[in-house]
């Protein structure tokens, strides 16, 4: 790997990613690299600064941060092909991020980057637009959204809670419809998040699949379904007069759907690439340690392995 331009990204607000980032920064500068710094959150993106800033290709982008900041940055920069290290600091689960340990002794790490020694995790993304009229209709009528964990279909009110009725297909045939809070389609990624709340099955990452997932429907027999990476969900509004349905890309509103239009969701072409510094990296031991998995109440000695 070259780190001639590097991006680095601090939570907005936290202090002690600041500081990190501001470290890293300096480092990578002394060893030649230009860098690109900023914050990420609600209200702060500089992901489209940076990249319409450069001529040259950006080797790496470090994030700080929790989950939500590197669902950003997966968003943002799984298009331009540019791989990930996200480290977890200020964050709460970390599922996508790499431990504050890892990078414990920083100057290893540009040494081990520069020398390829690190493995880089591929992850599927979904992709959302919306169309209007009969469904042979294929001209959108809005931009294109990516998701790393999930597209969720539900309704939005400031001044009350609001049920929604939703209408899937998929791949043209008319699978159900749905009331309740609304709908999640999710990536295996997504799986252990809002997904996994919601009563839906945890996927493994290394898996390509499509999850559906309603959100507390009002009918007992609607029930979570995992599809193939070539399924093309699509989902209507139905009875919404209040002009409440929203499209949310892992947790962060996309653009409201009105009734008449539909939202198309399927499998992305740009993949999410996150880099692994871990040598002991297992995806279980990421699932017990952050679950709480086995022998959180009781705790018995296995004597038969070997």
């Amino acid at each position: 790997m070259q780190l001639e331009q590097v991006i680095i990204v601090h939570k907005a607000g936290n202090r002690l990613s600041q500081k990190w980032a501001e470290k890293c920064a300096h480092q990578l500068e002394a060893l030649g690299s230009k860098v690109l710094r900023g914050p990420s959150g609600p209200k702060d993106n500089p992901y489209p600064v940076f990249l319409a800033s450069v001529s040259q290709p950006i080797d790496l982008a470090i994030v700080f941060g929790g989950d939500g900041t590197a669902l950003t940055a997966a968003r943002n920069l799984a298009a331009e092909n540019i791989p990930i290290l996200a480290v977890n600091i200020g964050g709460h689960l970390g599922f996508l991020t790499e431990s504050s340990e890892e990078m414990d002794d920083t100057e290893a790490v540009w040494e081990r980057l520069l020398s390829d020694r690190f493995a880089v995790q591929r992850r599927m993304m979904l992709q959302a637009r919306i169309y209007e009229g009969h469904r042979t209709n294929l001209d959108p009528v809005s931009e294109v959204y990516l998701a790393l964990n999930e597209m969720a279909i539900k309704p939005a009110s400031p001044d009350r809670m609001i049920t929604s009725m939703l209408e899937m297909e998929i791949d043209g045939e008319v699978v159900d419809q749905y009331q309740g809070d609304g709908l999640l389609i999710s990536t295996p990624t997504g799986s252990t998040g809002y997904t996994v709340a919601a009563g839906g099955p945890i996927i493994h990452p290394g898996m390509d699949a499509i999850v559906v997932t309603p959100i507390c429907p009002l009918s007992l027999s609607s029930r979570p379904i995992v599809l193939p990476p070539g399924s093309v969900v699509s989902v209507w509004p139905l009875a919404d007069p209040d002009l409440t349905t929203k499209l949310w890309t892992d947790g962060v509103l996309g653009t409201a759907i009105w009734p008449g239009q539909r939202v198309d969701v399927r499998s992305a072409e740009a993949m999410a690439q996150f880099i692994i510094l871990r040598q002991d990296h297992s995806y279980y031991g990421t699932l017990r340690n952050k679950l709480n998995w086995a022998g959180t109440r009781v705790n018995y000695v296995n004597n038969h392995r070997n």
